[in-house]
């Protein structure tokens, strides 16, 4: 219930986010890195804050690019054996650490504007099928939802077309929830354009 308290307060007066998410694992010297860094940077010159899980990786990179843009850097730490500090590039007063992945998932829902999800495992898979599950099912306000990287996210993106509309489990309007693209420009007009039609506010819904 603490972390609860703690995450409303403190996030509520951050103001309008996005959350990059994607793998830990990668490196600086990879081309995801790269374009999680320009993505964030690019979302920032635009009043944007950015929230990432904290960590290495394209977490670190979402970080980065936020302060190379002079924006709000935030960082949703979770407690992990392997991860036990936030990256350097997280505003420090923005640092949030969190102890259960419910609660943590529950403050990206709730105060990000957007989704942009760069190639990643298990952990960004769960948080963007989470957010497409809640969207779908009304449980929260619609917000973008972006994937970014063809070549990494098209196989599957193919196999819930092919096999998950065709078998009926979902509908085919439900791949209006997502855009798969690999174009920086396209993500920051996507979550531009969506808010000059919808106002900026925190997802009370969920």
């Amino acid at each position: 219930m603490g972390e609860f308290v703690e995450g409303y307060d403190r996030m509520f007066k951050i103001g309008p986010c996005v959350s990059l998410f994607g793998s830990a694992r990668l490196k600086p010297d990879n081309p995801h890195y790269k374009t999680a860094v320009d993505i964030a940077q690019k979302f920032t010159e635009l009043g944007f804050g950015v929230i990432t899980g904290g960590g290495p990786g394209i977490m670190e990179a979402g970080n980065r690019g936020a302060q190379l843009g002079n924006g709000k850097s935030v960082g949703l730490c979770i407690s992990l054996p392997f991860e036990e500090e936030p990256n350097p590039y997280v505003d420090p007063k923005n640092v949030l650490k969190f102890n259960y992945f419910f609660v943590r998932k529950v403050m990206f829902m709730k105060y990000a504007q957007g989704f942009i999800i760069l190639p990643g495992g298990f952990g960004t898979l769960d948080e963007l099928f989470e957010a497409l599950t809640l969207i779908q099912t009304n449980k929260i306000s619609r917000f973008p939802v972006v994937m970014v990287g063809t070549d990494y996210w098209g196989g599957m993106v193919d196999w819930i077309k092919k096999r998950m509309v065709e078998e009926g489990t979902i509908s085919e309007s439900d791949l209006d929830l997502f855009v798969l693209t690999d174009s920086v420009d396209e993500v920051i007009k996507i979550v531009s354009d969506f808010y000059l039609r919808n106002k900026l506010k925190p997802n009370f819904n969920y």
